[in-house]
């Protein structure tokens, strides 16, 4: 069975005010004196962020109980320094984002300027093992038009700046800032992968391979497919169905690609707009269809990913589980509707802020 592991970028925010707090450095020192695990925690762009990495773990309910306790040792740490964590994809109150001073970040700074300093969005990135690189690349080709619908299951950023944006995930939209981010036409084979790979890179415009930034990738560090195009999960088991579905995904593709069938050509014109709808609408409105894309209600465009992946799924023992998460997450909301829900309750921004730190633990 794939083994697979998340990434998850927390932020980094007062108990009391709710405004998120540069604070990494500290928190990275209270972490590395843990005899456990002193390892797990890593510092991101911003001081107001701080990321983690799963183990590869084959069951998800392993994964699951590791996100819940990594969580938990997140804000312990934190709160040993006078701040919390919250599982929040951008800030609802205002904040003016500080670069961390590497020499990588402050390359950044000084190549993409107001786009890095205002890159202040946490992310959630699900890694699948494959068995080498040219399995990784057709899963990459295949399973493209499906990203955007695990972008509106994860949507997770409605505010903006002490403002509504009128999107579900305003993360994405901020992300798409990257010039090298977003959805990527099909490559066909490893060796054209790894030749547009160099190709961006000689161009100077980005630094290194690390900073290509497709919504997947082959993992530069580890023998996996990368999925980026999700933001954090306000819920652990929300990541954990996330993880799911995209394990499902690649075991999907993989058996397309050994079964001689081609993956769909849709242009990337068309999945930057099924991007875009995903962001806008989460699981809210309609998105557009993988297979046809046309606009469709959420809830069916989700029961297709399910249908398209069921298979897999079974085989992994995962598939009624995930049907379930599915419908609890169309019934319920995701973490987008959940902020706004308290929003439109209180109208206090600060209470959004402290709903979503107790949901990021609970």
């Amino acid at each position: 069975m794939r083994t697979v592991g998340v990434e998850e970028e927390l932020l980094l925010v007062d108990p009391e005010t709710g405004e998120p707090k540069a604070l990494s450095a500290a928190v990275l020192a209270r972490a590395t004196r843990d005899p456990e695990e002193p390892d797990v925690f890593e510092k991101e762009l911003h001081n107001q962020m701080l990321e983690f990495a799963t183990h590869p773990q084959s069951a998800m309910d392993e994964l699951g109980e590791e996100i819940v306790r990594i969580r938990g040792e997140a804000a312990r740490h934190a709160g040993e320094i006078g701040c919390t964590v919250a599982a929040l994809a951008t800030s609802p109150l205002p904040v003016r984002p500080s670069v961390g001073m590497n020499r990588r970040y402050q390359w950044m700074a000084e190549q993409y300027g107001i786009a890095t300093r205002e890159q202040l969005v946490c992310g959630c990135h699900v890694h699948v093992s494959v068995e080498s690189d040219e399995e990784g690349v057709a899963v990459i080709d295949r399973i493209r038009p499906w990203l955007p619908v695990l972008a509106a299951i994860s949507a997770n950023s409605p505010f903006w700046q002490g403002n509504e944006s009128g999107y579900a995930s305003y993360r994405s939209r901020v992300w798409q800032r990257w010039p090298s981010a977003g959805p990527t036409e099909l490559f066909g084979s490893a060796e054209r992968y790894h030749q547009r790979v160099a190709d961006m890179v000689a161009t100077g415009t980005i630094l290194d391979e690390a900073m290509v930034y497709f919504d997947a990738r082959l993992s530069a560090r580890y023998p996996t497919v990368e999925i980026r195009v999700a933001d954090v999960c306000l819920h652990a088991d929300t990541a954990v169905l996330l993880a799911t579905l995209v394990r499902g995904l690649v075991e999907t593709a993989a058996r397309e690609w050994k079964a001689g069938e081609e993956p769909v050509d849709h242009s990337v014109s068309l999945l930057r707009l099924a991007s875009w709808r995903a962001a806008r609408s989460g699981l809210t409105g309609d998105l557009l269809h993988p297979a046809t894309m046309r606009s469709a209600p959420a809830e069916t465009v989700v029961g297709a990913l399910l249908d398209h992946v069921a298979e897999a799924l079974a085989d992994s023992g995962d598939l009624e589980r995930a049907r379930a998460a599915c419908a609890a997450l169309l019934r319920d909301g995701n973490g987008a509707r959940i902020q706004r829900e308290v929003w439109e309750r209180t109208g206090n921004l600060r209470e959004v802020v402290a709903a979503c730190v107790r949901h990021t633990q609970g």
